[in-house]
């Protein structure tokens, strides 16, 4: 055995019953293991509720967003279409108006985000991560129906049991020169609501989903589209897919997937964990004070020791060797030891869902988790090289010992 690994080893395992130095040893790993601990915890708690985020926003979101790069809409036609159908991997191509307008509904009136979407919209699983009311239907060509957000048909108050007051849709549009006509300033049309959905709040407060038809119909719009969502198919890969569709419309085009349709939100969460990692991480430094305090005082109290070891031709390398390595030992046992507890919180949080959010109508009823090798990396280096920082002077302190002082 590692000489000076064997006398560090011993000075942490000492029993003596009144030496303080190793209580404060011990409450110094103590301290590492609980602040890796939460580390773990919390990290993984942001992993899971970016999860959920990008779970919800994919039962509402496609896989692949084509939208153009100047203007708000561009001209489709068949052979248009059918190009983009024939790229490997493709399975549905839906076709999207997206336009603000106004929703009044009774005697309450919003300007909502209208989406207007090819009948093969709901032919993707939407919603499915989601909670519906009602019929989850776009009705039929000569019966246009609406799905509406949860959020949107509060400010509505919107019945689904009242059959005979429609939603009706408002659009602007340039008046003819010389009318004094207030309806030649906007185009009307009413539509039959057929479903509320709630996806995520955002979503929920801005949404009305119509058939493609009604909402070219509404705004003018014709041939022209404000975008193309696809759905790719089983066991292709989404960045292959993304990367021909690129190659195939050129610069023209931009070709979202659905993180980047989200990038802003996306970005605040790995900021906020990024963030509460550098949190966790100084006071877990602060925290390491006792480890630098313990070794200083095990330096003084060792120094006959150190005297006698030096003069039996010990160098002053050993001798920071001895103290570097208790450091390390107090650094990686409680490191093991909160990357356990952590590992079981976080597996028994997933498994039973002890803490609950604590809110009856959100989609999920406790916290949710995901563990990522990652983060118990980083973690661990974080532990180990704080620790070996605050070992240092310490170490340095030991080896400085005047032999003639101490013998």
């Amino acid at each position: 055995m590692n000489l000076s690994y064997f006398i560090a080893s011993r000075y942490f395992r000492s029993k003596a019953k009144k030496n303080f130095i190793t209580v404060l040893s011990r409450i110094s790993m103590v301290g590492v293991a609980v602040g890796t601990m939460a580390l773990v915890v919390v990290l993984s708690v942001f992993n899971g509720l970016e999860d959920l985020i990008k779970g919800l926003y994919a039962s509402f979101d496609a896989d692949l967003k084509v939208m153009p790069y100047e203007g708000k809409s561009f001209e489709v036609d068949d052979a248009f279409l059918a190009e983009i159908n024939k790229l490997e991997g493709i399975e549905i191509l839906t076709e999207v108006i997206e336009d603000n307008a106004l929703v009044k509904y009774g005697d309450h009136q919003v300007v909502a985000t209208l989406k207007g979407v090819s009948g093969n919209f709901l032919a993707q699983d939407r919603f499915k991560d989601g909670y519906l009311n009602g019929e989850l239907s776009l009705g039929e060509e000569n019966r246009p129906q609406a799905l509406i957000g949860r959020g949107l048909s509060y400010f509505l108050l919107l019945n689904l049991d009242n059959e005979f007051d429609l939603i009706q849709v408002f659009y602007p549009k340039d008046p003819k020169s010389g009318s004094i006509d207030p309806s030649s300033m906007y185009n009307r049309e009413v539509i039959q609501p057929a479903g509320i959905f709630s996806v995520e709040k955002q979503i929920d407060d801005e949404f009305l989903i119509v058939p493609l038809d009604f909402a070219s119909k509404l705004l003018e719009y014709g041939n022209r589209r404000t975008g193309l969502e696809i759905m790719v198919a089983e066991g292709y890969n989404v960045q292959t897919v993304k990367a021909e569709l690129r190659s195939l419309l050129g610069e023209a085009f931009i070709v979202q997937d659905s993180d980047e349709q989200h990038a802003s939100l996306l970005m605040t969460i790995r900021l906020e964990k990024l963030f509460v990692f550098l949190t966790l991480t100084f006071i877990l430094a602060v925290a390491s004070f006792n480890i630098f305090f313990s070794l200083s005082m095990l330096a003084i109290e060792k120094k006959k020791d150190i005297a006698v070891l030096i003069a039996m031709g010990g160098t002053k390398k050993l001798i920071r060797s001895i103290y570097l390595k208790e450091g390390a030992i107090i650094a990686f046992t409680g490191a093991l030891v909160g990357l356990v507890l952590g590992f079981l919180i976080c597996w028994t949080q997933d498994t039973y869902g002890l803490v609950s959010l604590g809110v009856s109508s959100s989609v999920i009823d406790a916290y949710p988790v995901k563990m990522q090798w990652t983060d118990f990396l980083y973690t661990s280096l974080s532990v180990v090289i704080i620790t070996m920082i605050a070992s240092y002077r310490p170490a340095l302190i030991a080896s400085r010992v005047n032999t003639t002082d101490h013998l």
